[in-house]
């Protein structure tokens, strides 16, 4: 990917959001970004709900497939140090290193997705949620990794993009 990709990709997800409609509209821009930047077969934002413990999807590039549908409890494992605690994205490469820490692993690999990319976003020293990149086995690369932190901002934008309609609403 050139320079002028990338730039090209962050103009389109500027303008996006300067221009949405809905909560939605960011998390379809960011969803393109993403998938420009990094690659994503499977594309999903979680939020996280500290005060009750849970989590909640609130966004999928596959809605028939992997929907967007209620709340599960936090888990503590070595995933949620990673993520939650160092706040460093957590990569897997093979479904067989998904296992541990994904229950749904087999509607994972049903997708056709085999690898991970965990994205944690922290807005105002708060873990606010994460966004998650699948894809094949393997696909998750050093290049492409070293692309991660050109979705950070992105990401913060979308979230507070998101907050700001749901206020207005």
């Amino acid at each position: 990917m050139t320079e002028a990709e990338i730039s090209a990709a962050l103009v389109a997800f500027d303008r996006a959001i300067a221009t949405m409609h809905s909560g939605d509209d960011a998390w379809q821009a960011l969803r393109v970004l993403s998938e420009t930047v990094i690659g994503a077969k499977l594309f999903t934002v979680l939020t996280v709900d500290w005060a009750n413990e849970r989590t909640g999807r609130v966004f999928t590039s596959h809605p028939e497939d992997y929907p967007v549908s209620g709340t599960k409890p936090i888990r503590y494992d070595a995933w949620f140090d990673v993520v939650h605690k160092q706040r460093q994205a957590y990569v897997a490469n093979t479904i067989e290193a998904m296992k541990a820490h994904f229950p749904d692993h087999e509607t994972i690999a049903a997708l056709g997705c085999g690898s991970v990319v965990n994205l944690p976003v922290e807005i105002a020293g708060e873990m606010v949620g994460t966004i998650n990149l699948l894809h094949e086995e393997k696909f998750y690369t050093t290049e492409r990794l070293l692309r991660l932190p050109l979705l950070l901002l992105p990401s913060k934008a979308a979230y507070l993009a998101t907050w700001y309609f749901d206020r207005m609403e």
